[in-house]
């Protein structure tokens, strides 16, 4: 008995695991959101337990104005990550994606937006890990880099690249394929 299973079951898989993602990065990202904003208007005591179990209260103690600058940069990779999976939610679920004819402007523009997000996600994390960086040389305690979500900066830019290539190999079909149209 051959089991055979088509791209839309894949896609169906791939949307909902996308939806599972989402919403944990958005749960996540709300999270480090929240409790920087608490800790810094309202209770510095919660910098010691902070989201997901992190210290940053050393950092806290260190200087308000780093904890609020390394949060930001923390939320801003998660913002960033929840945007790129809501794209790909949109995309299966607007149904822009016509696997009888791939090559298509809707895709081109998601896969350069997707493109310029792990950029984006992949500089801010640089950034972040950096920062994290400095603040141990100065005697601060900081969580590992793989707790505060900003590990993998070097991954991210990586995938940019892919991702630039494989929107200029769609931009590329695109134009073959409006050459054979006009040709027919």
């Amino acid at each position: 008995m051959e089991i055979k299973i088509t791209t839309k079951q894949i896609l169906n898989v791939l949307y909902i695991l996308s939806w599972l993602i989402f919403v944990g990065i958005c749960i996540d990202t709300g999270g480090i959101l929240s409790n920087a904003i608490y800790a810094f208007f309202f209770n510095p005591v919660i910098a010691k337990n902070f989201w997901s179990g992190l210290d940053l209260s050393s950092l806290y103690e260190f200087d308000k104005g780093y904890f609020l600058v390394q949060t930001s940069l923390m939320s801003i990779v998660g913002i960033m990550k929840a945007i790129m999976f809501y794209l790909i939610i949109k995309l299966i679920h607007d149904k822009k994606l016509n696997l009888l004819q791939p090559f298509s402007n809707e895709v081109r523009k998601f896969i350069f937006t997707l493109t310029f997000l792990t950029f984006g996600i992949g500089l801010f994390s640089s950034w972040a890990m950096n920062y994290s960086e400095w603040f141990k040389s100065k005697g601060v305690i900081m969580p590992e880099i793989h707790l505060q979500k900003i590990d993998g900066a070097g991954v991210w830019l990586f995938m940019s690249v892919v991702l630039l290539i494989i929107a200029q190999i769609f931009k590329r079909g695109i134009e073959i394929q409006e050459e054979n149209e006009l040709t027919v």
